[in-house]
């Protein structure tokens, strides 16, 4: 089979799908749970089927040679990410009835009386794979343990008669390739939207093999998949078709689309009048902070801890949304040199092509834009370059790393280290929704039941 890149999808075929998905979404919203479960069984099949192939294409398109180690990351963030998506779905879907899928969760009580959820690790492959590793949702203030069932699968409350199906716009993310089918999956099984999935011209290698993954849903007109450019793009999020719509990408592009462009948009932005009315979710290219967590460290902790904070630099050649980008360090911990040093030695070994277009570019600007940067060779690929940010005497330091790549809520115990005023730190310019703690001690489990 061949991989090349799929010829663009012309305006009267997305036409066509649009009309054949309009037709079918109520059809849709009323799928019984069965025939779902039987549907996302269908998938896993056709997955595995087509797993090597997916892979084999993203490296190479990656620049990566046959054989490369680092095709196992296409592994995980591809066809393995697709497959765990689908499993949840799973689970979930047969303990649907009374929820009985909540009492898998390990809840705890918050400092300030909310509710935690903890998700990861969930399941033995997570204790595998993501050794060490801890994932909460922290709910919103006023959901309690006692109707926490209220808040999940919510979708699935309704009657099927009763719901109303809807037509969704998904723009595919053009870094990781699970990211696009597995929004698809959330619209059609979370929200029950049939959906349109334009793939991002980066990755749109990949049409015929996820068409073929998830051929289940295309047969039932659920689903299509249209390739296509930024202008292509733009003309779908106006279709009158589309009722809503998600976004993977810049915080550039979501303006456009929400606000439009120039004075014009501002206006519209300060007004609250938005360009295009229709619902728009998103998840954007952000700046995420990796706190490290200040104590007697190990010469042990810092090097598995280099190794940590190096992978989340690192990992797909550093095109990731939730990549690392900032690391904040308490001013005069002595351990940081070794932990910086060891770090740098890591990153400057990783010499592998950088894919992303654009990524020189952008990293030309941050270099005109950096503090006292510190340049790190790394062969013949792009160099990372690490910038002092620390323009907040109060109480940490802060470094930027920057590869050309597209506020946590902090622990007592975070804010106690970094923060003598005993406040919240805001980290300028941030807009991060996802952090990161290095922090080698163990912490108590006995507040989780």
């Amino acid at each position: 089979m061949s991989h090349a890149r799929p010829g663009l999808t012309t305006c009267s075929q997305y036409d066509a799908a649009l009309h054949a998905l309009s037709a079918a979404r109520q059809r849709w919203a009323e799928t019984s749970v069965n025939r779902r479960l039987a549907l996302l069984r269908q998938i896993k099949d056709a997955l595995a089927g087509i797993a090597p192939a997916w892979v084999a294409a993203a490296a190479a398109a990656k620049g990566l040679p046959a054989g490369d180690p680092l095709a196992g990351e296409e592994w995980l963030a591809g066809p393995c990410a697709l497959m765990v998506g689908c499993n949840g779905l799973i689970a979930t879907l047969e303990q649907l009835e009374e929820k009985t899928f909540l009492r898998r969760i390990p809840l705890r009580t918050l400092a300030d009386g909310r509710l935690a959820l903890r998700v990861v690790p969930g399941t033995l492959w997570d204790r595998l794979l993501l050794s060490g590793v801890r994932a909460e949702i922290w709910m919103q203030p006023g959901v309690n343990r006692a109707h926490l069932d209220r808040y999940a699968a919510r979708a699935y409350d309704i009657p099927p008669a009763a719901r109303q199906g809807k037509l969704a716009l998904v723009l595919g993310a053009g870094n990781v390739a699970s990211i696009a089918p597995l929004d698809v999956l959330h619209k059609l099984f979370i929200e029950n939207q049939v959906c349109l999935l334009k793939l991002n011209p980066v990755n749109d290698y990949l049409h015929d093999l996820l068409a073929q993954a998830l051929a289940p849903l295309i047969a039932m007109d659920a689903l299509r998949i249209v390739t296509g450019d930024a202008r292509a793009g733009a003309w779908l999020t106006t279709h009158p078709a589309v009722d809503e719509i998600h976004i993977t990408g810049s915080r550039e592009t979501h303006d456009v689309i929400v606000w439009g462009e120039g004075e014009t948009a501002r206006q519209r932005r300060a007004a609250g009048t938005p360009l295009n009315p229709r619902r728009v979710t998103s998840e954007l290219g952000g700046v995420s902070p990796t706190i490290i967590v200040p104590g007697p460290w190990s010469e042990a902790d810092i090097a598995f801890q280099a190794q940590q904070l190096a992978t989340q630099k690192m990992n797909n050649g550093g095109f990731n949304c939730v990549a690392s980008q900032v690391l904040i360090l308490q001013q005069g911990w002595e351990p940081a040199t070794a932990l910086l040093n060891q770090l740098y030695r890591l990153i400057a070994a990783n010499t592998r092509p950088d894919y992303y277009p654009g990524a020189e570019n952008r990293l030309t600007d941050f270099r005109l834009r950096a503090r006292q940067p510190l340049e790190i060779a790394r062969g013949d690929a792009l160099p990372l370059i690490v910038a002092n940010t620390d323009d907040d005497p109060g109480s940490a330091s802060r470094r930027s790393l920057a590869r050309g790549c597209r506020s946590p809520v902090l622990r007592p115990i975070v804010r106690k280290a970094f923060c003598a005023r005993r406040s919240a730190m805001r980290i300028s310019g941030c807009r991060a929704r996802w952090g990161q703690y290095c922090d080698p001690p163990a912490h108590p489990q006995s507040d989780w039941t």
